[in-house]
Order: C-alpha cells, then sequence, then structure tokens
C-alpha cells in the first residue's frame, strides 16, 4: 500500500474548489451509511439531506469530480464511496503523528475510526520524560527530543498538535522541518506555516462560544415572541428602549417600532 509520503491527492491540480472538497466528507460520511445498509443507489435529494446541503449544490459538486447520476435512477452508492475516496486521498494509507498526549491526545489515539478511514497513528509523541516508553493505544509513546527521527522512520506526512498553546509553534516549526506538509492543530493558537504546508484548525471553544450565540439569540427571538423585553443580566432590568425613525429599514427588512439604546 502507498503512503501519504510518497502521493498527494489531485484535489487541487483539477481545480475542484476547495468549497466542494470541505463537503466531500459530508458526502462520504452519509454514503458510508448508505452503504452499509446495503442501499444500492440514492437520489440527490435524499443524499443531499443526509449530508445537510441542498441537492443543487450536491450536484454542482458531484459534477467536479465527473459523476452526474442515472435520471430516474440516482447515484450508485458503491460507486460514489469509491469515487469520493480516492478523490480524498483515503484509498492509500496515511500515517499520522500525534504530538501532545495529554487527555485530548490520548483520546485520539484510542479513537477506532482513523483506521478505517484510510488514516493510521504511526508515532504518539510528548516532551514529559516521564512518559517516553508508556502505551498508549498500544502505542509506546516517544520523546520530543527524536522528533525528527521518528518523522523520518515513519514516513508521516500528517501532524496532529494537541499541546498547550504555548508549545505549539514550537512543534509546528519542528514538524514541518522534519518533513510533514499537512498539520491538524487542536491547540488553541494560529500557527504559522511555510507556503506548501497547509493547517486546519479545530477550536472546541470556539465552536461552543457560536453555539452559545445561537442559543441567546434564540432566547431573544422567544422572548420577543412572548412580548417580553431581555434583561440586562448585570442590572437584572431591561435595557432602556427607544424610538425609531418611522421607515426606517433594516438589514432584514422594517425594523421593530422599538429597539434596544
Amino acid at each position: 500500500m502507498a503512503t501519504g509520503r510518497t502521493h498527494r491527492p489531485a484535489t487541487r491540480s483539477r481545480g475542484i474548489p476547495e468549497a466542494t472538497v470541505a463537503r466531500l466528507p459530508l458526502y462520504l460520511r452519509a454514503l458510508t451509511a448508505l452503504s452499509e445498509r446495503s442501499v444500492p443507489t440514492v437520489s440527490s435529494e435524499e443524499l443531499a439531506a443526509a449530508a445537510g446541503v441542498n441537492s443543487a449544490k450536491l450536484r454542482k459538486d458531484f459534477s467536479y469530480l465527473g459523476s452526474y447520476g442515472t435520471r430516474g435512477v440516482g447515484y450508485d452508492v458503491e460507486y460514489l464511496v469509491y469515487q469520493i475516496s480516492r478523490e480524498l486521498g483515503l484509498t492509500q494509507d496515511w500515517p499520522v503523528a500525534i504530538v501532545g498526549i495529554g487527555n485530548l491526545g490520548a483520546a485520539l489515539a484510542n479513537y477506532g475510526g482513523f483506521a478505517s478511514r484510510g488514516f493510521r497513528v504511526a508515532a504518539l509523541i510528548d516532551a514529559d520524560p516521564a512518559m517516553a516508553g508508556t502505551p498508549v493505544a498500544g502505542i509506546a509513546v516517544q520523546h520530543t527530543d527524536d522528533l525528527d527521527r521518528i518523522i523520518s522512520d515513519t514516513g508521516v506526512s500528517i501532524g496532529v498538535i494537541t499541546t498547550p498553546p504555548g508549545a505549539a509553534q514550537q512543534v509546528c516549526d519542528r514538524l514541518v522541518a522534519a518533513g510533514v506538509t499537512s498539520i491538524l492543530n487542536f491547540a488553541p493558537t494560529v500557527l504559522s506555516v511555510p507556503d506548501g504546508v497547509d493547517v486546519r484548525k479545530v477550536d472546541l471553544s470556539i465552536e461552543l462560544q457560536i453555539l452559545a450565540f445561537h442559543e441567546q439569540r434564540k432566547a431573544g427571538e422567544e422572548a420577543a415572541a412572548d412580548g417580553r423585553t431581555a434583561v440586562d443580566p448585570d442590572t437584572e432590568e431591561a435595557p432602556p428602549m427607544r424610538a425609531t425613525p418611522a421607515g426606517r429599514k433594516g438589514p432584514d427588512g422594517d425594523m421593530p417600532a422599538v429597539m434596544p439604546a
């Protein structure tokens, strides 16, 4: 089986937009679920609903793959699974190194879904000397002093950073210097990388903050629907209201008669 260090997916060279690339894993997840239920074909509407996109966008995305389905029949599930897996580079072996074996790093090491999706945890690396040699998910943790050798020996091209934020950039620099060209960053900090290195950031706190925004907005809409006024959490009083000039328009249409000051 080929390794990730000798071959790169051809998505960019084929001119597939990044937004489409970002949706391909959603389609693959939905198609894999259909395949596991032995569903032979699926319509664009059904697959779009399962992936959480609209059907027109799905058909446009698939046109970049050269897959147009069959009128009245839909898409062949098994063929699409293969086609998307190939486009994403999942028909080969991608060795991955996780740096920072705390609670999150250990949890990722123990995640069983990597292997079935084309990824193999090839190395676990940590700066704590006491962790060296400790088995996690059946793999012995190695010290960061040996990072260059580890990357060279394992052929890793994808590094996962789960260190504290203060150590993330240094770890990133060392991974890049050792030949790693793709990084998944869980540390709550922005990494600086040279051209040719791809970084994907996973920040759980930001995602929770976005959800908090939506929860607050929904609570405000419910309060407005009930004819209530939002309460200032610091004073436990409703904020003052001011009149809005008649006929004024907002970005979403007519402004309400009164708006918070």
